[in-house]
């Protein structure tokens, strides 16, 4: 299956917030209540997260939940 652009997007995104935290990925996936390789599926653009997940991330990083989102000027690139 094909990986959806807007969702690599979006983990790289992630995982760019995360590390400007000091979260290795594993540490963050505790802190979050995710198992390590979901938290990986979701920063390849394996995963299509629910809202939940989204605020749960959110909390961790301690942003707000739009702030998790890459911005829509890249997002009008990724088809």
């Amino acid at each position: 299956m094909e990986k959806d652009p807007k969702l690599v997007l979006f983990g790289k995104h992630l995982r760019a917030l995360r590390k400007d935290a000091g979260f290795t990925q594993e540490n963050f996936a505790t802190e979050v209540g995710l198992d390590r390789s979901y938290m990986g599926g979701i920063e390849r653009g394996e995963r299509n997260i629910s809202t939940l997940t989204a605020m749960q991330i959110a909390i961790a990083l301690g942003v707000e939940v739009g702030e998790l989102f890459p911005d829509i000027k890249s997002l009008k690139k990724a088809k």
